[in-house]
């Protein structure tokens, strides 16, 4: 009997040091739960995006409570979100400069040329691997399968004539379908931003026009009337430095190609019925 009791009890004993010993070395070495860090995740989208520069909305959460972070950078959550943070820290709320996705191609199906006709899985991450980038004759072209519109949670993507087209008013400015495009074709911007060029192609001007009637032939006629020097040729192809541009549209204006694209032409209507009325 005592060959079975005495093991029984050691092994009894043994435990309960064990057991002592886990419970006071949780105590000693317990992490402490942040809770306003999990309130502010909780009102966060959860789209775990990384527009604000984290690798996820827990990421973010900790980083404003713990770090001091700016509260205002969940683009997809926009004011209301900035406004719940606020409420939660115990600070005055910043004004969220919300964005939107552009796509900055207008090749469509009747102004830019295909190299061959395909009839694949319509993927553009998968025909983007192919010899020559895809169909499209410009290797910089979109191609128009809509892998950003499947990845898009707001539905603010479509694709029309060929080329993915961006409700602005549905954009979230999330990032997601930037990530999403393999010809890294779109590009977060400020919703604030007055103009656009429409193309990413660095081909030079004659190869371009036999590739896209309506693509940037790098002839520099922006960038020689720009009052302020916002817009440059880059690898043959119109750069607009945002922080310097003014919105004035002669850029837009002198284009021969009509590429540099105005954002939101509709606040102008608006405008000009408001004078009249």
């Amino acid at each position: 009997m005592t060959d079975i009791f005495f093991p029984a009890l050691a092994m009894g004993a043994i435990g309960l040091f064990l057991g002592i010993l886990l419970a006071f070395a949780s105590k000693i070495f317990a992490v402490e739960k942040d809770e306003r860090a999990e309130a502010i995740t909780e009102v966060l989208p959860g789209a775990n995006c990384g527009s604000c520069g984290y690798a996820g909305c827990s990421a973010y959460a900790a980083a404003i409570s713990s770090k001091g972070a700016k509260i205002n950078a969940c683009s997809p959550g926009g004011q209301q979100v900035a406004d719940a943070i606020a409420e939660i820290m115990g600070v005055q709320a910043e004004a969220v400069e919300e964005k939107c996705a552009v796509v900055l191609c207008h090749g469509e199906t009747e102004t830019a040329t295909d190299k061959y006709i395909y009839e694949g899985i319509e993927d553009c991450s998968l025909e983007a691997t192919l010899q020559g980038g895809g169909h499209k004759a410009c290797a910089y072209g979109c191609l128009g399968f809509g892998s950003c519109a499947a990845v898009c949670q707001n539905n603010a993507i479509k694709i029309e004539n060929g080329i993915a087209v961006v409700d602005y008013d549905k954009c979230g400015g999330c990032g997601e379908c930037e990530q999403a495009c393999p010809k890294k074709l779109i590009k977060i911007v400020k919703k604030s931003t007055k103009y656009i060029v429409k193309c990413s192609s660095c081909d030079k001007g004659a190869d371009m026009k036999a590739k896209c009637s309506v693509g940037c032939i790098g002839c520099k006629i922006c960038e020689k009337n720009c009052p302020v020097q916002a817009i440059t040729v880059e690898n043959n192809h119109a750069v607009i430095d945002y922080d310097k541009c003014i919105g004035c549209g002669i850029c837009a204006e002198k284009c021969p190609k009509k590429i540099i694209i105005e954002l939101h032409p509709e606040e102008k209507k608006v405008e000009k019925t408001a004078k009249k009325s």
